[in-house]
């Protein structure tokens, strides 16, 4: 078998069970399935006690998730209903396959968390590590070109914009065990094409940075950062 198709098969069965209760009633049997045999494709033992598990966390993860498309609801002028959001929104997704893979890594189960996360991010455009640390409600709006590192720390009522980089300022495999990516606090807003580097950046609570910003340095709370440019406009002849 392809393990790659198998796992995108697996991530796909697995956000269906979890939005819709028939649909689970008839294929979650299928889905521990492909649970079970891509564990055995990676020799992990322990495979249905790792299920049951994983299983108990659906109603705490779809609980977050449903706090998450509230705030893309409430936040986003374009939505028409919240069943928009469960359906047609990339950034949404994004999460929900976030949410999923960093339960399977706190399982300690090595590789399948990062399949399923690059499996989202082909799917969306939106790569987010599964080692993230993230609360909820998370709002993420148009999805493409979004990344979001390994030891990233995000808080409660953030959202993100497209384009938006939580990266570390330096790529040393010595430094694989230290925090490398920054710290966003509560109630904080990142406009589109903002890059935030560094494990010992934080963003303070309330704050906005705005578009095209690069912070390398922390910022306090309650603040605004933006790009002071001016437009030249001149006139056509």
């Amino acid at each position: 078998m392809c393990l790659r198709d198998v796992v995108g098969d697996f991530t796909k069965e697995l956000v269906h069970c979890l939005f819709d209760s028939q649909y689970q009633d008839i294929h979650l049997e299928d889905t521990k399935h492909l649970f079970l045999k891509i564990l055995k494709k990676l020799a992990i033992q322990n495979e249905d006690s790792l299920w049951n598990a994983f299983e108990n966390s659906f109603q705490e993860i779809r609980t977050k998730l449903d706090l998450d498309a509230l705030a893309a609801f409430e936040n986003d002028p374009a939505a028409k209903c919240i069943e928009e959001i469960y359906l047609a929104y990339p950034g949404f997704y994004a999460i929900a396959v976030y949410r999923l893979s960093n339960c399977l890594l706190k399982l300690e189960l090595p590789i399948l968390p990062r399949m399923m996360s690059e499996f989202a991010h082909s799917s969306t455009g939106t790569d987010i590590h599964p080692g993230a640390e993230i609360g909820h409600p998370f709002f993420i709006d148009h999805a493409t070109g979004i990344v979001i590192g390994e030891t990233t720390i995000i808080k409660n009522n953030v959202s993100i914009y497209q384009g938006v980089t939580l990266g570390g300022m330096q790529v040393h495999k010595r430094l694989a065990k230290t925090k490398r990516h920054p710290t966003i606090e509560n109630n904080v807003v990142i406009y589109a094409n903002a890059t935030i580097l560094g494990g010992n950046v934080v963003i303070g609570e309330h704050s906005v940075i705005g578009a095209n910003v690069c912070v390398t340095e922390s910022i306090p709370p309650n603040s605004l950062v933006t790009v002071q440019s001016e437009n030249q406009i001149s006139q056509r002849k």
